[in-house]
């Protein structure tokens, strides 16, 4: 458990990096000789990108495994069972591991780079062989947040659906909440009714029971929040929401244009200007705070998108209901995700700051093609997702009008639900 706290605490600061480089970078512009900023400056922030990278590799290679490991660890037969010799078995597991990956990247290397000094410089561990290794790492990353970003860009809106109260417009409260109360009574003497011999009929009786008591407390949220929290609270999250997803989009397309104009604009190209030396951003301060709140909202958004996936559903942590082993599965999630938001906001060109540090080492970065693929396909299906999402509602009620509903020709997971109407009878939409 502490070594999970840990990895958080380090997805945590890799995530925070960036954004303190950028605020840190526009201090320094500000006030170039104040005393008390004097501490601040480009030595120290390069070094803590080395220790978000340093701890980055401390975490993905040795900690999570030997967590994991010393889980299911028993101790090698004909020793005394106890903590030791867990630990004993767990360093041996880890170090067979490391042998395997070492051996994986030497081959991998052999068939995509075979020649001398690729081969030579793999016996460099530390100077060469752990960045390529976390290379490789990032890269997986940067394609994981690919494919959850869209997704969780598009899923954002339905998520602040549920946690705010939306606007009431044709609606009777009163009348929904005196019609969900029969029900939670009909249901609470059926259910004081019903002998407890019939257990399965007793158990979906209550599952029901508290589908209907949590449909009446949203009701009675919805009845108690106040005009302005309805009227004015709802909609101004939906147009930042929306306001933000677009501004991404159209940063990246006009990342794609520079990639394609100017050579400099490749996450591996200059060196930079340094930090307190010039503006990250056109706009100044106003632009490096919008840079900033970007990059927190496509944090944010990568981890819901991830949780939707359907792949990864059932990893959702649960109150109570979590065991150690999906704990750490999702630290190391949380962890390559983070570790590659530096890399992603870079190379979509979200920011212009140079990755220090081993973050800026990475090979495929100054790969022209893969950037420029990535940076296409961020576009293009943060698009598509955005234009289902938007079009949904829309296409649902034309294939009513047209009678083409009961074809059951959309996918769409409300179509199961059920809703009360105004006689309060159910009506399946």
């Amino acid at each position: 458990l502490f070594l999970s706290t840990f990895t958080l605490a380090v997805s945590a600061g890799a995530v925070l990096l960036l954004p303190f480089s950028i605020i840190s970078n526009e201090i320094l512009l500000s006030f170039p000789q104040n005393y008390y900023i004097q501490w601040l400056n480009g030595s120290l922030i390069h070094g803590l990108w080395n220790l978000a990278s340093l701890f980055s590799n401390l975490c993905l290679f040795v900690l999570m495994p030997f967590a994991f490991f010393f889980l299911e660890s028993e101790g090698f037969a004909g020793l005394k069972k106890g903590i030791r010799a867990r630990v004993l078995e767990t360093l041996v597991m880890l170090i067979l591991l490391a042998l395997l990956i070492l051996g994986i990247v030497w081959v991998a290397s052999a068939l995509i780079d075979n020649d001398a000094a690729s081969m030579e410089s793999l016996y460099d561990l530390w100077e060469f062989y752990l960045p390529y290794l976390y290379s490789c790492i990032s890269l997986m990353g940067c394609l994981l947040l690919l494919l959850c970003t869209p997704v969780g860009l598009s899923r954002m809106f339905t998520v602040m659906g549920q946690l705010l109260v939306k606007p009431t417009i044709l609606e009777d409260l009163d009348e929904q909440m005196y019609i969900i109360t029969l029900e939670e009574e009909a249901i609470q003497r059926r259910l004081n009714g019903v002998s407890s011999m019939v257990e399965y009929q007793t158990a979906e009786l209550e599952r029901e029971l508290e589908k209907v008591k949590s449909r009446k407390t949203n009701l009675e949220r919805r009845k108690k929040a106040s005009a302005w929290e309805r009227n004015l609270v709802y909609p101004a999250v939906m147009i930042l929401l929306l306001t933000e997803t677009s501004i991404s989009v159209l940063l990246v397309a006009l990342n794609i244009l520079y990639l394609l104009v100017d050579e400099t604009a490749m996450p591996k190209g200059s060196g930079g200007p340094g930090i307190g030396n010039a503006s990250l951003s056109t706009f100044g301060f106003v632009g490096a705070a919008l840079e900033i709140i970007l990059i927190f909202y496509l944090m944010v958004s990568s981890v819901v998108g991830f949780y939707s996936l359907r792949f990864f559903e059932n990893f959702t942590p649960r109150k109570d209901d979590t065991t150690m082993t999906k704990i750490i599965g999702n630290c190391v999630s949380i962890l390559v995700l983070s570790s590659a938001l530096p890399v992603m906001s870079r190379t979509l060109g979200i920011t212009r700051f140079d990755l220090l540090g081993d973050f800026g080492r990475f090979n495929w970065l100054g790969n022209f093609y893969i950037v420029l693929s990535y940076n296409l396909l961020f576009a293009i299906v943060t698009t598509l997702c955005l234009v289902r999402k938007f079009t949904s509602a829309v296409r649902e009620e034309l294939l009513k009008a047209l009678g083409l509903d009961k074809l059951h020709l959309s996918n769409n997971p409300r179509d199961s639900e059920t809703k009360p109407s105004a006689n309060g009878h159910q009506k399946t939409l």
